[in-house]
Formats: C-alpha cells, sequence, structure tokens
C-alpha cells in the first residue's frame, strides 16, 4: 500500500491486464464487487456481514481464493471538506489487515458520495456491493488514465 497503510495517490500505471477485488468497508456490512481493466467495468457482488468491521473471513477468503484480484481495492470514507474521520482510520487499519493476511497491494481510493450514488444509480440492488462497483470503476479509470 502507498503511503503507510494506503492512499488516494494515483495507482500505478497499467502494463496488463489486471483484476480487482473492490470492498466497500462497513461496520455490519461490506459490499463486493469484481473488476478489470481491460474494460475498466465492474460488477457487483453480494455482500457479506461483519461484526464491528470484521468481515466473515471464511467467506472473504473463498472470493479472494476464487476470483484471484491482482489488487484489493478499499474505498477510503474522506469528509467532503477533504479530511478524514474516525471511520478512515478504521479502514487504513483493516487495508493493512488485508494486505498481510492475502500478500497482495491492497489500494485505498476516495469513496466520497459512492454509497449515495450508488442508492440513485442502481435502486433496488445492494448498495454496499453497488458501491463497491462505484469504487472499483473509479480506480480502474484512475489507473487507465495514468497508463496513457
Amino acid at each position: 500500500m502507498p503511503e503507510g497503510g494506503g492512499g488516494t495517490d494515483s495507482p500505478p500505471p497499467v502494463t496488463q491486464p489486471e483484476s480487482v477485488l473492490a470492498i466497500d468497508f462497513g461496520l455490519r456490512r461490506m459490499g463486493l464487487a469484481v473488476g478489470q481493466s481491460i474494460t475498466g467495468t465492474a460488477s457487483p457482488m453480494d455482500s457479506i456481514a461483519a461484526n464491528d468491521g470484521v468481515p466473515g473471513w471464511a467467506e472473504l477468503d473463498r472470493l479472494v481464493a476464487d476470483w484471484r484480484p491482482d489488487f484489493l481495492v478499499v474505498g477510503l470514507p474522506i469528509n467532503m471538506d477533504g479530511s478524514e474521520s474516525e471511520m478512515s482510520g478504521r479502514v487504513r487499519r483493516f487495508a493493512k489487515v488485508l494486505e498481510k493476511r492475502y500478500s497482495m497491494p491492497v489500494e485505498l481510493t476516495d469513496e466520497r458520495l459512492t454509497t449515495r450514488e450508488a442508492k440513485h444509480a442502481f435502486p433496488g440492488t445492494d448498495d454496499h456491493a453497488a458501491a463497491a462497483r462505484l469504487i472499483a470503476e473509479s480506480w480502474l479509470c484512475q489507473r487507465l488514465r495514468k497508463a496513457r
């Protein structure tokens, strides 16, 4: 993770097709989406249960093993004024746990308003999974822009 536990800087450039598993962190539910760099798109998956920000590890382990992403991307909640909140700190700690557990790069990306946008853009769907989709697509778009 860049900058000691993840950051919102630009990801490294894309040199080959890559996949990403995005996580919309939550205390009770975590939304998940998978995306790939070829099209820059992502598909939402079901959310998984969490207990005070700790996911059902068996389920997450299975998904990481099944999808074998090149990156994990976690949405970092940033206040509208650009400052970080208590939840930002929890997300940063969670990202460090993911990096250690899965021995793969974990990136953080600004997720301001993704849940709100997901509710409007994808009504009737799992809000957390839809937010994870937006997180993945935003990160992929940044990554593709940098590659150009």
